[in-house]
């Protein structure tokens, strides 16, 4: 009875993966999942790779370019942030959510730097 549950639960894990990879949008909102949780733990590396696996698999989901960002400004990484959000932007110009935080890093780094943005 073990093996048989161990054989069901290997063809059922080769079943998501497979349905997975004949999803890049699907993939990418997994990877981005991942690095919520990682980034929520305060693992901002760990979070910055997973976001950046899911713009490898599917460079048009502005969520992940998003997410991207604000790990990079986590870190102090200000131009791949600043980079981050524009992307995003250009991949989902309508989306406010994206808008207001890119609108207040900028205020932020504004005020930090005396007044100057790109």
């Amino acid at each position: 009875m073990r093996l048989r549950s161990l054989s069901l639960s290997a063809l059922l894990i080769i079943l998501v993966s497979s349905a997975s990879y004949a999803d890049p949008r699907g993939e990418a909102k997994a990877q981005v999942a991942f690095g919520i949780e990682a980034a929520q733990r305060g693992l901002w590396r760990e979070a910055t790779y997973r976001f950046e696996r899911a713009i490898a698999i599917d460079p048009t989901y502005a969520p992940a370019y998003n997410n991207l960002a604000v790990a990079c400004e986590q870190q102090g990484l200000i131009d791949k942030a600043r980079d981050a959000y524009e992307t995003a932007l250009a991949r989902a110009p309508k989306n406010e959510l994206i808008r207001q935080n890119y609108e207040l890093f900028k205020e932020i780094h504004a005020r930090a730097t005396g007044g100057t943005t790109r």
